[in-house]
Formats: structure tokens, C-alpha cells, sequence
């Protein structure tokens, strides 16, 4: 009942820049929670960053000062700003939202937009 449509992945050079965007799209009654994850070849997924649907952010301690995620509630959209990047920075980066539907709340996922940032 959601889709979730990311852009703005890519190879990068160390210290360079990257938006990624995310549009929820169907039948949603609401949205909290919106966030990003990431994982790389052999590692777990991780939490990168999270904003409630009031605005407040949180980070992982990884990205602090350098990510910066944003939404449009009334888009239904998510962005990550990243800054600074750096090579264990490189992995898939996920979208992630809370949804109410006609079903209830679920978790949905994005395909995920692939991030490499060369040394």
C-alpha cells in the first residue's frame, strides 16, 4: 500500500556531497517516524538517521555534524544532506517510514540507492 521512491546515490570523492531523497507514496493516513538506513558488504544495517513526524532529528554518533536529515510532511518526503563524506561511508542507503494505512501502522523500505565515496 506504500511505495517508497529514493534518489540521489552516486560515487563521490572523500569530503565531497550528497542529497538523497525519498517519496512515500499510496494510500497513507499518516506518517510518523522517517528515516535512513544504511549497509555495507558484510555489516548489519544500521541506523544513519531518524526525524519524527514533529521535526526533531537524531543521528548516528558516525554521522553527527556532517548528515542532515529534513522532511515534507505535507509531501510525504525525506531527505539526507551529507557532508563531509567519508570512505566507510560507502553502502546502500535505505528509506525508512512508519505508515498508518487501511491495515494499520506498518514499517516500509525503499530498494535502497547505492553510496561509494572514494578515498
Amino acid at each position: 500500500q506504500v511505495q517508497l521512491v529514493e534518489s540521489g546515490g552516486g560515487l563521490v570523492q572523500a569530503g565531497g556531497s550528497l542529497r538523497l531523497s525519498c517519496a512515500a507514496s499510496g494510500s497513507i493516513f499518516s506518517i510518523s517516524v522517517m528515516a535512513w538506513y544504511r549497509q555495507a558488504p558484510g555489516k548489519q544495517r544500521e541506523l544513519v538517521a531518524a526525524v519524527s513526524n514533529g521535526g526533531t532529528p537524531s543521528y548516528a554518533d558516525s554521522v553527527k555534524g556532517r548528515f542532515t536529515i529534513t522532511r515534507d510532511n505535507a509531501k510525504n518526503t525525506v531527505a539526507l544532506q551529507m557532508n563531509s563524506l567519508k570512505p566507510e561511508d560507502t553502502a546502500v542507503y535505505l528509506c525508512n517510514v512508519q505508515a498508518k494505512t487501511v491495515v494499520g501502522w506498518n514499517d516500509y523500505w525503499g530498494q535502497g540507492t547505492q553510496v561509494t565515496v572514494s578515498s
